[in-house]
């Protein structure tokens, strides 16, 4: 017997469906205003529009893909069932695989239901006590979200960088861009534990290694925020290197501090001082906005009282090296034994599990 075939109005509905009429028509009006007589002088301004647009003809495309490899897969159930032919069995049932594979990846984006989920991420990793070791285990994370982002057709940018003293990292924040960057990067939010022998420990002793994850949504230039001159602090140092030495000869790097909130953000990559001002503000704003959508959190998950909160500074996530190999998130019950391909980007199972825990949690 050919295998069952799993219709598209099979797949549960997450937080809303997908209108191809509708989209198909914002595409349209959106060609219309991009393609107007100096609509192209302001190309900052055009920013916002062209990701929606981004969006919608991925949305369009998948289900236009989804209803192809449906409609190939009842022919190919129609001719199995005629001549029980080896080769169209064989046929079917890659097109099944497809098929799921397709489906899953539906159920991912219909997930990604919260208006900052499309949005650009700003991700920021800082280690743990512990020197070197932690320092290490951060710049392991580093390598492992810049192997995601690749994987994934998403753009790296690196707004503040500061090396370790001896390897690894003290601190990195990144700026990561492409479709729906924050709706899936927001799983990593939290505390993650490196368990292994140290390469640094002559003795071969086994160590366990902590580094924190931040991960909120870019608000970008298109957010209205009202931040006042007035509350805003601005302190201007020197760039600082490996072992505290001076990188800059001029005062470049800069911190700005919101003074309400005691919010902060510093910048020191760029020698230029004005470059350094702009990214820092990019990133106050940034984690204001932030702030604004966990206190909405906050309100929605005091209507689901029992249900355990997820928040930033929970350990989310144990990668043991020794004395197995394992990689299991604390919140879900995910699991998986490629730790290295885990370590090279491969999150996306644990990504998955996570939006429909939080899927469950909300329900």
């Amino acid at each position: 017997m050919p295998p069952a075939i799993p219709f598209l109005n099979a797949f549960p509905h997450f937080g809303g469906a997908f209108d191809v009429a509708a989209s198909e028509k914002r595409l349209q009006a959106i060609e219309t205003e991009i393609s107007r007589p100096g609509a192209w002088d302001k190309p900052e301004a055009l920013t916002p529009i062209l990701q929606e647009k981004r969006r919608l003809e991925d949305e369009v495309g998948r289900l236009n893909k989804l209803k192809t490899c449906h409609d190939d897969m009842a022919e190919w159930l129609a001719l199995a069932a005629e001549s029980e032919d080896p080769e169209a069995l064989e046929s079917l049932a890659n097109q099944q695989k497809e098929l799921a594979a397709l489906l899953d990846e539906t159920e991912l984006v219909m997930l990604l239901s919260s208006e900052e989920d499309s949005q650009d991420a700003i991700l920021e990793i800082h280690p743990g006590a512990g020197g070197t070791e932690s320092q290490d285990w951060a710049e392991m994370l580093l390598r492992m979200y810049s192997r995601w982002a690749a994987d994934h057709d998403c753009k790296v940018e690196e707004m503040d960088f500061l090396p370790g003293d001896e390897a690894g990292i003290k601190s990195v924040t990144l700026r990561i861009s492409g479709p729906h960057a924050f709706g899936f990067l927001k799983s990593e939010r939290g505390i993650h534990r490196l368990i292994r022998i140290s390469p640094f420990d002559s003795s071969g002793r086994r160590h366990t290694s902590f580094a924190s994850v931040d991960v909120i949504p870019d608000a970008g230039d298109d957010i209205e925020l009202d931040i006042k001159e007035a509350d805003l602090r601005v302190d201007i140092f020197r760039s600082s290197g490996p072992g505290g030495q001076s990188v800059n000869t001029t005062s470049s790097a800069v911190r700005i501090t919101h003074i309400p909130t005691g919010i902060s953000a510093q910048c020191q990559n760029e020698k230029s001082q004005h470059h350094n001002k702009e990214t820092a503000m990019r990133v106050l704003r940034a984690r204001l906005y932030n702030m604004e959508l966990e206190k909405r959190e906050a309100a929605r998950q005091a209507q689901y009282a029992g249900k355990d909160a997820i928040a930033f500074g929970s350990q989310i996530r144990t990668y043991t090296l020794q004395p197995y190999r394992l990689v299991k998130d604390h919140r879900t019950g995910t699991e998986v034994g490629d730790v290295d391909a885990v370590l090279d980007g491969h999150i996306d199972s644990f990504q998955h599990d996570y939006l429909l825990y939080r899927h469950e949690q909300q329900r």
